[in-house]
């Protein structure tokens, strides 16, 4: 029996879990009964007409990711939740949510189809849901997400209530990427991803209380910024505080150089207060965190893990809002 499990082995070797985040334009999220078969979408419950489209939307090469997602009701409700989530252009603080209430699966792949065409639909529904907060629990796509993916989520939603916070839907999901930062979460609708979590840290994340430095081991970056970027964004918040999370944000790669040693990068922000800044970056290959390691508990061969830190960053500009009185 193998027992390499990569999150341990990631773990084990220090790896930095910054800079894991993955940027998508947008994620279609589709409740599906478990189990589900190492390729989510070729488990039982997936119509062909929903797995067609997928292949169709792949093929295409759109910055749009699928995934599946379950909690302890689905298998007993007599309905299908659709969540699309699309990420905001500009200074943004995350993805705009459209959640439709179906009356099965079946109906998906047509819903989605006019969304992609821009059609509205029937189905769509407002809720009081404030956030959806994905676990990654996919075991058969990797056990590391069965080891340590399931037992969080079991944990987080029998303290929910301890949380206070009643708007927030925990779902399993399908896989997401960074399996070796098991148990990992993607926070929706900001598209923050965490790793490594534990019930401690997971409570200061969604409370925004609590030793910022938590962030150190847990925060795996913000998926509506380049992964470079999200190193320079985790280094403004240790900065800044809890505060930060309020803040509008985008950024962008100016100059790469061709041996991927140094990055060009720009971050800006708006304040709640309407005031903007705009700070750039040199990013530069961090030898002693970059290394060789298997991404998955299944990888046949080791991947160089390229990781950056911040050399210097300075202010560009700033338009600061000041109100008389």
């Amino acid at each position: 029996m193998n027992s390499f499990f990569c999150s341990d082995n990631s773990q084990q070797a220090g790896e930095d879990v910054i800079g894991s985040a993955t940027n998508y334009q947008t994620y279609i999220l589709v409740e599906c009964p478990l189990p589900w078969t190492s390729e989510a979408f070729n488990s039982k419950w997936v119509p062909q007409n929903l797995r067609i489209l997928v292949e169709e939307v792949k093929r295409a090469k759109v910055s749009i990711r699928f995934l599946l997602i379950a909690n302890d009701v689905s298998h007993k409700v007599n309905h299908t939740t659709l969540l699309i989530y699309q990420k905001k252009e500009g200074l943004s603080n995350g993805y705009h949510k459209q959640e439709f209430k179906l009356g099965n699966i079946e109906q998906v792949a047509a819903v989605v189809q006019k969304w992609l065409w821009g059609i509205s639909s029937n189905y769509e529904v407002e809720t009081s849901a404030t956030k959806d907060i994905l676990v990654c629990t996919h075991g058969s796509h990797d056990k590391c997400c069965a080891r340590y993916g399931a037992p969080f989520y079991f944990k987080i939603t029998e303290s929910n209530a301890d949380f206070c916070l009643d708007k927030v839907r925990i779902w399993k999901s399908s896989h997401f990427g960074g399996h070796r930062f098991a148990p990992t979460v993607i926070d929706l609708p900001e598209g923050r991803y965490y790793g490594r979590l534990d019930v401690d840290s997971f409570r200061s994340v969604l409370t925004r209380t609590g030793d910022i430095q938590c962030l150190n081991k847990v925060y795996r970056g913000w998926g509506i910024l380049p992964a470079a970027l999200q190193i320079l964004e985790k280094e403004l918040i240790l900065c800044n505080g809890w505060d930060w999370f309020k803040n509008k944000v985008t950024g962008k790669i100016l100059e790469q150089s061709l041996d991927n040693k140094t990055i060009l990068g720009e971050l800006s922000f708006e304040q709640p207060s309407g005031s903007l800044y705009t700070y750039q970056a040199k990013l530069i290959k961090d030898e002693t965190k970059t290394q060789q390691l298997k991404s998955s508990c299944n990888a046949t061969r080791e991947l160089v893990v390229t990781k950056y830190a911040v050399g210097s960053l300075w202010l560009t500009s700033s338009k600061v809002m000041s109100y008389s009185t």
